[in-house]
């Protein structure tokens, strides 16, 4: 992946939040594997800046849960024990199905057509064995449906929860090597379909727990 390097008259404030952004981004699409090292001066040079604004971002990303920062300075991507991984599980599990719940008046008929054009390139993920391409679409499905719960602070929770997760379930997906898109997908779409609060919350909960379980186990 191709990085356009800041310019040299971007102030340090810019430059620093667009490695925050991008670096957080390939964090939570599961780009980088569980345990990966990076460093500053790595980071510097990737992205055209100095160690100011690679450090900064980095201490974002650590607050964040996205990046792990050792005694002896180590930087790398979270490896989740199992007792992690359920604990996460647990969280997505009971703010997942709420905001689907909140966002099913408002689910009208443009919104179940993007989320299946979504689900489709899901399905091309999969047909190419791309983990990451898969975590991305997968993300973008639950994404597009919780913005419509219009509960901003539930949803940035839960995207924390993903943020701690995207290396992990790059690992996950890798490792299931699926066939096809997820049944659940299909479920919650035929419980928006049909205004069933209960089914949705049951279709997302599965959907958000399965995979993950297996990873712990």
């Amino acid at each position: 992946m191709t990085n356009r390097k800041p310019s040299q008259s971007r102030s340090p404030e810019a430059a620093h939040e667009q490695l925050y952004r991008t670096l957080r981004s390939r964090i939570m699409y599961g780009e980088l594997p569980p345990g990966e090292s990076l460093t500053l001066r790595g980071l510097g040079r990737e992205f055209g800046v100095s160690m100011t604004p690679a450090r900064e971002a980095v201490r974002r990303l650590v607050a964040e849960g996205a990046l792990t920062l050792s005694a002896s300075g180590r930087i790398s991507t979270p490896e989740l024990s199992s007792e992690r991984i359920e604990e996460l599980a647990c969280l997505r599990a009971l703010l997942e199905p709420e905001l689907s719940s909140r966002a099913l008046p408002r689910a009208h008929a443009a919104l179940i057509e993007r989320l299946q054009l979504i689900n489709q390139s899901l399905s091309e993920a999969v047909n190419r064995q791309d983990s990451v391409g898969y975590l991305r679409s997968n993300l973008e499905f639950h994404r597009t449906l919780y913005l419509r719960a219009q509960a901003p602070a539930m949803l940035a929770m839960v995207e924390t929860v993903w943020l701690q997760m995207g290396p992990s379930m790059r690992l996950l997906y890798s490792r299931l090597q699926r066939r096809e898109a997820p049944r659940h997908h299909r479920m919650i779409l035929a419980a928006l379909r049909a205004g069933d609060e209960p089914g949705l919350r049951l279709a997302v909960r599965a959907d958000v727990t399965r995979g993950l379980r297996m990873l712990a186990s």
